[in-house]
């Protein structure tokens, strides 16, 4: 028998879980209980190792709404259940080259097929490496409930470590990704103590667009697992722009354009040698934009 809304809520005398075959009956689940969301499960099951499982639990990894990638006259949509590997497949534009550098790094080929954008941003880790892209990428979430819907920018919608502006009653449907010209060049770069299968010690995503020029019209650099939240840099994106893309670009990144950060010391690095791989991974990054 399948259950929607409140039915499920009544039903549920024992740990309950749902999977939901629309976004209709998702939304019907988030307004009558406190269901946790599943959305791949490669964050949700590890985080359950040493604790019991919650009573109710939404699965909306098979939504067929949630699973597409879509080009609109404004930008592109990405649906909250596409998964890493369905990026790194699909054929988006150079300007989603550090997006997809960041779903490469995210675990091995299982978790790429499993684990899910959406499911990345809400999970909202300091270091998790989509996240670092999308900023980059000046992309929003798309909040759906059944009272109505909303957009966020992505940098609002992350309050701080593991904790998001979703309300109980919500559920983030889509990423969305402005539009960019056909001058955008983007990379992601990121430092973990293996070259594989690593939470981060530092990353850096950067986007640039320019002009007929060639000089940076648009400059979008963001740092993760150094501050509470991944972060852009502003001061040095300021300074970005108008410059073309040479090889004198490493030199203008200073200590101040890093004062925003806070990083801390953990059993990955202290916070000083995170703000030194920091600096080395910008730098390296603007260099790679010049290929």
């Amino acid at each position: 028998m399948q259950f929607t809304g409140k039915a499920i809520v009544e039903a549920a005398a024992a740990p309950l879980y749902v999977r939901a075959s629309c976004t209709e009956e998702a939304l019907a689940c988030l307004a009558e209980g406190s269901f946790e969301v599943l959305c791949g499960g490669t964050d949700f099951y590890p985080g359950h190792i040493d604790r019991p499982l919650p009573p109710l639990v939404l699965d909306v990894s098979e939504v067929a709404a949630l699973r597409r990638i879509e080009e609109l006259p404004t930008g592109w949509r990405i649906g909250a259940a596409v998964t890493w590997a369905e990026i790194l497949e699909h054929p988006l534009p150079r300007g989603f080259d550090g997006l997809k550098a960041a779903a490469r790094e995210i675990g091995g080929v299982q978790i790429q097929n499993t684990g899910s954008i959406g499911g990345n941003v809400c999970n909202a880790s300091p270091a998790a490496d989509g996240i670092v892209a999308l900023l980059t990428l000046n992309a929003s979430v798309r909040l759906e409930s059944l009272a109505g819907s909303r957009t966020l920018p992505l940098s609002e919608f992350l309050l701080g470590s593991r904790r998001t502006a979703r309300l109980r009653e919500e559920l983030l449907t889509a990423i969305e990704i402005p539009r960019f010209g056909t001058g955008a060049r983007a990379t992601f770069k990121k430092l973990g103590h293996r070259r594989y299968l690593v939470i981060s010690v530092a990353m850096v995503g950067a986007f640039v667009e320019l002009d007929e020029m060639g000089r940076i019209s648009h400059a979008a650099i963001a740092v993760g697992a150094c501050s509470a939240r991944a972060q852009r840099l502003p001061l040095l994106e300021s300074k970005l722009l108008g410059q073309p893309l040479q090889s004198s670009l490493p030199s203008l990144l200073d200590e101040a354009d890093l004062a925003g950060l806070t990083p801390q010391d953990d059993v990955r690095g202290t916070a000083v040698f995170r703000l030194d791989a920091v600096a080395s991974l910008v730098r390296r990054s603007l260099l790679e934009l010049l290929r």
